[in-house]
């Protein structure tokens, strides 16, 4: 894994873009692996070494997450701003087509990028996200959202375990790598008896909240985007139910759903299962496109 960083505009100034690079890079063939709202780039690990067989794999951290920069002051987490930071990292990486593979928030910039004309996505794996999200989830997740502080890396784990029911599946290995790179380091008066905190900007949680009471619909976006897709479903997700699965297939027939029974939001992409699936679904595109 090689670690670098590209400088990205926003409308105060710059900010550090970080991302993880795995296989060779002379490889033309990139794969684009971009996380979920309060998530990291190091989701990402257990797929990016198998797919790297493959694949030049990118992995990056979306602004406020991981090692890339806090974004200032009055400046949005928004999905505009992501895509402008893709942009900056695709021409930082001089490459002219990527497949994608999204989680959640990862998919929703996705989805927005494909849509767009002579966009450089050639295929998309949605990971438990479609083109409608429903209210009720919105304010679900932001429930979970915030400046959360912790006693001990212990604590940590207890709490990731709690929220992130998806990640059942996971073995005790995995956790401990979830929460490495899930926490950071609060050095300040406030901070002496819980100096432990989650690997985001706590801003994100604010403007989530603000935004809870509305239906998010993306089907316009979603209707312009012509690549092959595979759909990833938990079907016990609140982000993703079934209405807007049976919509998104009724229009387009030639969707790949990939089923996971009894899954919440979101799929963890850690499990041997899950990687295998993605892996096999983006060799089969390969040959067919």
């Amino acid at each position: 894994m090689r670690t670098r960083s590209v400088m990205a505009l926003d409308a105060s100034g710059f900010h550090r873009v970080v991302y993880h690079e795995w296989g060779s890079v002379d490889n033309d063939r990139v794969l684009m692996c971009v996380h979920g709202l309060a998530r990291n780039s190091r989701d990402f690990d257990d797929l990016a070494a198998t797919l790297a067989r493959d694949y030049r794999v990118v992995c990056p951290d979306m602004p406020g997450r991981g090692e890339s920069d806090w974004l200032a002051s009055g400046v949005a987490y928004d999905i505009p701003g992501y895509m402008n930071d893709i942009v900056t990292l695709l021409a930082r990486l001089d490459v002219e087509q990527v497949d994608w593979v999204g989680t959640s928030m990862g998919g929703i910039i996705g989805i927005c990028l494909a849509a767009l004309p002579g966009s450089p996505i050639r295929s998309l794996v949605l990971n438990d996200i479609g083109c409608f999200i429903d209210k009720t989830a919105l304010q679900r997740i932001a429930r979970y959202l915030g400046d959360h502080r912790f006693h001990s890396l212990m604590d940590v784990e207890q709490y990731m375990r709690q929220t992130y029911s998806a990640y059942r599946g996971l073995n005790d290995k995995q956790w401990q790598h979830l929460v490495k790179f899930g926490h950071r380091l609060v050095m300040d008066e406030s901070s002496a008896d819980k100096p432990y905190a989650l690997h985001y900007d706590p801003r994100i949680a604010e403007q989530s909240l603000a935004v809870q009471d509305q239906d998010i619909d993306l089907e316009p976006f979603w209707r312009q985007v012509t690549c092959p897709q595979l759909l990833i479903w938990g079907d016990q997700s609140d982000v993703l139910n079934a209405d807007t699965v049976a919509r998104m297939q009724q229009h387009r027939a030639d969707l790949d759903l990939y089923r996971i029974p009894g899954m919440s939001h979101a799929p963890s992409l850690m499990e041997t299962e899950q990687i295998t699936a993605i892996q096999q679904w983006l060799r089969d595109n390969r040959v067919t496109s």
